[in-house]
């Protein structure tokens, strides 16, 4: 169980229960052809709040056992809920936002459910390979789910397709699994971890 800050913009609730730092282990299995890449992998992840709509994120992974060499993997990227963007919103760019803003209580962001109940989300994530990723999805209480709107590569990437993301608050541990459509094959398990809040 944990308290939601009440200074948090009202549109970051939703998505409060990421809030913090995440560490604990996980595994990799990729199956390209016939090759199975199979490690474990310790990883640590943050979610954070500047005091914007969104949320931020980093995650670092380093192989674990015989394995291990440094840094294995990083990302960082924002979360945020889906909404049209109005004149009260800033950008592009740095260009401040004109009139006031319209989802600063609780009650106008409840007006952002969708027709199941639950709120859409967007997910930019950017990884150091070249690989920059749009996600929607969406956040129901304590489980979020998402899958690639666009995938960006640039010409030095590695083939890399189209992903799905799945993360989960059980037993106060932060669960996820990505599935990755890479190399070639079609969409098929890549990783998954199990985190512990320690921070």
């Amino acid at each position: 169980m944990f308290d939601i800050d009440a200074s948090l913009p009202a549109e970051v609730i939703p998505l409060s229960w990421l809030l913090g730092v995440w560490e604990g282990t996980g595994v990799l299995a990729y199956r390209h052809g016939e090759d199975v890449r199979e490690h474990e992998f310790g990883q640590r992840v943050a979610f954070t709040q500047d005091g914007g709509p969104h949320v931020q994120y980093a995650c670092s992974t380093w192989l674990l056992g015989d394995d291990a060499h440094g840094i294995l993997f990083s990302e960082i990227g924002y979360w945020r809920l889906s909404r049209p963007l109005g004149t009260a919103d800033p950008g592009p760019g740095m260009l401040p936002g004109v009139g006031d803003p319209v989802f600063t209580t609780s009650e106008a962001v409840e007006t952002l459910r969708n027709a199941a109940g639950s709120f859409d989300v967007e997910v930019s994530i950017l990884q150091p390979g070249g690989v920059s990723e749009l996600y929607l999805g969406t956040v129901d209480g304590p489980r979020i789910d998402l899958g690639t709107d666009a995938v960006v590569r640039s010409a030095t990437a590695k083939e890399y397709a189209a992903a799905t993301r799945l993360y989960g608050l059980v037993d106060d541990h932060l669960l996820w699994a990505w599935d990755i459509a890479a190399l070639g094959q079609d969409l098929r398990t890549h990783a998954s971890g199990r985190l512990a809040r320690v921070d």
